[in-house]
């Protein structure tokens, strides 16, 4: 084991990145012409670096690999993008975001990294206003702010409940300004199934064209790794369906470490699921939460009479509702931070409270809200008199403003109309923390390989803040890593073009190669779903909201077991060297089996509970935060960094100490 080396720059925290700007090495204008660099995934980390990286003058090669970069599963991300403007006058400021980021991280974030994204937050704003992105705004002009989880302040950015998708098409525009220059050549439908390391550097990618089937070199100077979380290993999560591990394992099997594998998040406002055959589930986002009350009944004979259609939701009195977050978190209330909304919804229904068929669901009511508002409107209106109905009708115009389209995709799938009955919503997987190891560069373990947004472990800790994806993978892409990729392009001005005739990609061209006729030539009787269902159930029943040292164990030996039926026992249709939906979602598969267990190594030993990693042995056993998860400072106040030895269940662990110099080191409070 080794202590690794974050390369922190010196000094006082609030000049650190700009101290490190100033000395940081540079390329010259006209030698970033001779640079050669690849992006992997453009999404919202991808998509801006790519064309940042282009304006610079580098020569760009982006992979996709779906059929355009606006399909990236960054448009789901609806609610808002965070950044310390400080407009709403609320006492918000760079430290006030930094602070906020740590503790909902529960400590468990690099200090350094989180300060930089709190600084550089207004500066996405300035950028994505620039490129046109229709941020809502107030009566004044200024653009508009509410609240997400974990804050005491209104700082998120947004566009309707479309936000993810509005920033998206920012930087798809900002790309497309540079592949039309020629200086980004755009791959889409190409995925990347390992990476190249030539003498100690990373070198290229190999990739396959998923509509031919053909396999391909692609060399560069540096390759840049956006390609989003693994959330997917529990099969059912919020993620898109293509969303996968793979290009971040097949770089940790290269020697990148992977980082905090077990710090997943779960969100707490999704879509309950309907039944055993679901393939996704769909989030509704934080912004919610603005304005949703959640509730369940008091009583569990009004939760039977609930589940059997016997009364409505709407039936129920104040007094005989159960306005938990409210009760519990009086100084944040219904915005407490996701893992704690998370954990708190799992255990009143694992009381027996659960207001659905499966029993696996909470209420999240909107009436209070949309009287307010009505209120409020008929008194700018002059209707000083307005009937009942009349304010509701004026809420109702309110609500339909700010969440209209969250509000209409909840009809469409549910069949019920929020407006008039509140929405059902349940803990599921959502977004991961943990990922390949970087440095203060963003560099991993493997010279040359950089990993951007949630590809990265850096700034979240184990818990990421509601609306602060979308800034991290810009702030990354669009004010971070340009600058830190020059630090070591600088040394590669005389290296020359990058062959790709080289034993090197000759080795990793005939792996890929040997990978999947390995897969096809199984032929055995089961499905790639069948096998990834199995895995989702181990990670969700054991590796989920809460795990413990027992479980965990067991999830460990039944991957194994998984793993080995996988390689005896799978049927992959159709042909190698063609388009074959079902051999891509098999590497990925594969990929996540090792992950899998990789994940249950992590949560076993990390022997404390902190943000999404909430261990059951570990919690408060007496005074006001009796029953809240313990973490453990002493033993655990690192970064768990894993290398690849030729099997998941055998890596090596390797830490990060974690210092913190401008934060007090204190067991979370929202109470």
């Amino acid at each position: 084991m080794s202590v690794l080396d974050a390369k922190v720059p010196e000094g006082p925290i609030k000049d650190k990145w700009t101290n490190h700007k100033n000395k940081i090495n540079l390329v010259n204008p006209a030698n970033k012409r001779l640079i050669d660099v690849i992006v992997v995934g453009t999404g919202l980390a991808g998509g801006s670096a790519a064309a940042s990286l282009a304006e610079l003058g580098y020569k760009v090669k982006a992979f996709a690999f779906q059929d355009s970069p606006r399909r990236a599963h960054s448009i789901a991300a609806q609610g808002g993008i965070n950044a310390a403007k400080n407009y709403q006058n609320d006492g918000d400021s760079i430290y006030r975001l930094f602070y906020d980021t740590v503790k909902g991280g529960d400590y468990r974030g690099r200090e350094s990294n989180v300060y930089r994204l709190a600084e550089v937050s207004a500066n996405i704003i300035d950028q994505c206003v620039a490129q046109g992105v229709p941020f809502a705004r107030e009566y004044g002009g200024l653009l508009d702010n509410r609240s997400f989880g974990g804050v005491l302040v209104s700082r998120t950015f947004y566009a309707k409940g479309q936000t993810g998708q509005q920033l998206l098409l920012g930087a798809y525009s900002a790309m497309n300004r540079q592949i039309g220059k020629g200086k980004i050549e755009m791959y889409n439908r190409h995925e990347m199934l390992d990476l190249v390391v030539v003498n100690g550097k990373a070198r290229g990618i190999i990739v396959r064209n998923l509509i031919t089937g053909a396999i391909e070199r692609h060399a560069a100077h540096a390759v840049v790794l956006a390609t989003g979380g693994y959330g997917n290993v529990f099969f059912l999560s919020t993620n898109a369906m293509g969303s996968n591990v793979t290009a971040a394992w097949r770089a940790h099997r290269r020697g990148a470490y992977f980082a905090n594998p077990c710090y997943t998040q779960i969100h707490p406002t999704c879509i309950p699921r309907s039944g055993d055959y679901q393939s996704k589930l769909t989030l509704m986002s934080e912004s919610l939460r603005n304005d949703g009350r959640i509730w369940v009944p008091k009583n569990k004979e009004d939760v039977e009479k609930i589940r059997s259609g016997q009364i409505k939701p709407r039936d129920l009195s104040e007094e005989d509702r159960d306005y938990y977050l409210e009760r519990r978190y009086p100084a944040f209330g219904n915005l407490v931070p996701r893992d704690v909304a998370s954990r708190a919804a799992k255990e009143r229904c694992d009381a027996g409270y659960g207001v659905n068929q499966t029993g696996e669901a909470v209420f999240l009511d909107f009436s209070s809200a949309i009287e307010r508002y009505g209120k409020e409107q008929a008194n700018v209106l002059g209707e000083k008199d307005a009937s009942h109905d009349r304010i509701i009708a004026l809420g109702k115009e309110v609500i339909a403003n700010k969440y209209g389209n969250l509000f209409q995709m909840y009809e469409k799938i549910t069949a019920d109309n929020p407006y008039e009955t509140p929405m059902k919503i349940y803990p599921a997987v959502h977004y991961t923390m943990g990922g390949l190891w970087v440095d203060y560069n963003l560099m991993t373990t493997v010279p040359g390989c950089y990993a951007a947004g949630e590809a990265n472990f850096s700034d979240h800790g184990a818990n990421r803040l509601g609306a602060s994806a979308l800034m991290q993978g810009l702030a990354d892409g669009y004010f971070v890593l340009p600058y830190t990729i020059g630090d070591y392009l600088a040394d590669e001005i005389r290296t020359g073009a990058i062959s790709t005739e080289t034993p090197e990609f000759d080795e990793a061209e005939k792996a890929v190669k040997d990978r999947i006729n390995e897969l096809m030539s199984i032929k055995g009787s089961q499905s790639v779903d069948s096998f990834h269902k199995r895995l989702g159930k181990v990670m969700w029943d054991k590796c989920g909201m809460s795990r413990n040292a027992n479980g965990l164990e067991e999830a460990i030996k039944e991957i194994r077991q998984i793993r080995e039926e996988f390689w005896k026992d799978l049927r992959i249709p159709g042909k190698a060297n063609e388009f074959n939906p079902e051999l891509e979602k098999a590497m990925r598969v594969a990929d996540f089996l090792e992950l899998g267990e990789l994940f249950a190594k992590d949560a076993l030993h990390r022997n404390e509970s902190c943000g999404g990693h909430f261990r059951e042995e570990s919690v408060e056993e007496s005074g006001e935060q009796q029953g809240e998860a313990k973490r453990d400072d002493e033993n655990f106040k690192y970064v768990a960094a894993w290398e690849w030895t030729g099997d998941p269940g055998e890596a090596n662990l390797h830490k990060e100490d974690l210092v913190f110099e401008n934060i007090e080191l204190k067991q979370r409070s929202y109470k």
